[in-house]
This record gives C-alpha cells, structure tokens and sequence, in this order.
C-alpha cells in the first residue's frame, strides 16, 4: 500500500514562509496528479493546489494564488509546496494527496477530491500562523 510522508509544518509568524514537502513510497503505480488539502476544525477539507505530473498544470484555490507554489519532481512521487507571504487564516492541518487514475484533471481533483478508488492521502501536517 502507498505511503505518503509530509513533512515541513509548523509556526510561523505572518508574512512568514514554509514549504511543506510530500513523497510517497510503497507505490505500485505512479501518480498522474499530486496535491495539497486543508482543513480547519469544523470545516470540510478543502483543495488547496493541485499538479498534473503528465503535463505539469498547476490548479490553485483562490485565496492563495500569488503566493503559494506547488512543483513535482519527475519521479512522479513527490510535491512541494512553497508557501509565502503567510496570513493566520492559512492555518490548518495540510494534508498531501495522490491520484493515479490517469485521466484526473488537477481542478478536479482539488475541487471534489483525488478519485476515490485511486487515491492516497498522507497524515497531515500543522501548519500554524500566528504571531
């Protein structure tokens, strides 16, 4: 079974930085699309980026365009996710995904999730913005 580690969360003061880094492991087949989710308590999880490994589109959620960047690796197993410019509503656990149905579009799989049937998620990591 496909592992996903993240790794690079934690506190950071607003305006701050941190890039949060995701590879996988134990993988049959590769990814076609990578990607970053959010959530808060008492909120559904939200997408945040998405990456489509085949031809590289990128798909970001409208409160973070401009300052959040999300890239691959050609191994089809990691992602990163540079975040800038940092505000406390970013706060939330960040969750990274993997999709290996090879049709998934990167809008789609943020907006409604990675297919269920292909899909891999990693344990969250906290990200905390605060002063």
């Amino acid at each position: 079974q496909a592992q996903l580690v993240e790794s690079g969360g934690g506190l950071v003061q607003p305006g701050g930085s941190l890039t949060l880094s995701c590879s996988a492991s134990g993988l049959r087949l590769s990814y076609y699309a990578m990607g970053w989710f959010r959530q808060v308590p008492g909120k559904e999880r939200e997408g945040i980026s998405c990456i489509n490994f085949a031809d590289g589109d990128t798909y970001y959620r409208d409160s973070v365009k401009g300052r959040f960047t999300i890239s691959r690796d050609n191994d089809r197993k990691t992602v990163n996710l540079q975040m800038t410019g940092l505000r406390p509503e970013d706060t939330g656990v960040y969750y990274c995904a993997g999709d290996s149905w090879s049709l998934i579009h990167e809008q789609a799989m943020c907006q409604m999730g990675p297919t269920p049937q292909h899909a891999s998620w990693g344990q969250g990591t906290q990200v905390t913005v605060a002063s």
